[in-house]
């Protein structure tokens, strides 16, 4: 649901804009929080801090939309303001434009243009933080960006607005490369790092291309999840792939006989996914714990060399897509009784 602050003095907007937009504030689409003047409105915006856009009149006392605007730009750069004024005149359009606004509409409103108007805007703002986001799953962009962005990274209303703790139905995967560490104990630091990271290049494409993404990467190992529709099966599609391509890599050298394999534990259920971490080391993952995440590094540690382990749950769910093949009962840390687990063939 979209949070839309309207900062206006005109009190008859309020009961127009309720009255236009009743069916999508019944279906839950809008939330219309008003105010009369842009102090009220930064006001307001402390109280909400989801809120996205700002349709803002220009004339209005104590603090004008343009004043408004420019204490936005500065301190909530996420919102993004519509200036909705009787004032149409080139000279305050391009006042409002440098001041960051996102769109301009003039009085009086026709409500078909301001819906298209909104749509849009909110769909930037989607895209904004989407982006923001994907920026601080990704641990290692960190390193690359400027100060300032980092600092808003880390500030609350980032926080507040982005990193929505949730409990979600997903798919873990843990993939480890079998014995790597003989070549880490006996070859250059750099051959291992190039090597592990020419591993886990196949390894991402593959996860990538069924929808995942990486949570972590762990010494040798790979966490992974997937969301959405169909998620265990494509889960079980990455790592099969995963597999297959590892198997195909040629030896390291005519020196070096190490062959890469992998093996490979999956699981899904609910998990919490929130960032967990040190605020004050400013050092926090965008990740997933619980249960269903420990068990699936479980399954991974029992599986054998080239094996796609899940557990029965996961089997009775996917039996009629995959050709599984019972292993066994395995005793698991934490499990008051031994799990059966399946490898996954192809």
């Amino acid at each position: 649901m979209a949070k839309i602050l309207v900062a206006d003095d005109e009190t008859d907007l309020e009961m127009l804009i309720k009255q236009k937009f009743r069916q999508k504030i019944r279906e839950q689409h809008y939330e219309f929080i008003f105010a009369v003047n842009g102090n009220d409105a930064l006001d307001k915006i402390q109280r909400y801090p989801n809120i996205e856009i700002v349709l803002s009149d220009i004339n209005m006392p104590e603090m004008d939309g343009l004043t408004l605007l420019s204490r936005l730009n500065q301190s909530n750069p996420l919102i993004k303001s519509v200036i909705v004024s009787a004032y149409g005149d080139m000279d305050n359009i391009r006042t409002a434009m440098n001041l960051g606004a996102f769109d301009f509409i003039t009085k009086p409103i026709n409500f078909q243009d301001l819906s298209v108007t909104m749509e849009k805007t909110i769909n930037h703002v989607s895209q904004i933080r989407e982006t923001l986001k994907a920026i601080k799953e990704n641990n290692i962009l960190k390193m690359y960006v400027d100060e300032s962005v980092l600092n808003f990274m880390g500030s609350r209303e980032f926080e507040s607005s982005l990193t929505l703790n949730e409990t979600v139905e997903a798919s873990v995967v843990f993939i480890d490369i079998c014995s790597f560490t003989s070549i880490s104990e006996n070859e250059s630091p750099d051959t291992v790092v190039k090597l592990l990271n020419k591993y886990f290049d196949v390894m991402v494409k593959e996860i990538i291309a069924q929808g995942g993404y990486i949570d972590k990467f762990i010494g040798d190992a790979i966490m992974a999840v997937f969301k959405g529709n169909y998620h265990l099966d494509r889960a079980i599609d990455a790592c099969l792939a995963v597999r297959n391509k590892i198997n195909a890599l040629p030896a390291l050298s005519e020196n070096i006989a190490f062959t890469p394999q992998v093996s490979i534990g999956i699981n899904s259920g609910e998990m919490i996914s929130g960032n967990i971490g040190s605020a004050s080391l400013r050092r926090l993952d965008y990740t997933v714990i619980g249960d269903t995440v420990n068990t699936a590094q479980r399954l991974q540690v029992a599986a054998g060399v080239s094996q796609v382990c899940i557990d029965e749950t996961a089997y009775e769910k996917v039996k009629e897509s995959f050709n599984c093949r019972k292993v066994g009962e395995v005793s698991m840390k934490n499990k008051s009784v031994p799990i059966t687990i399946y490898e996954v063939m192809d």
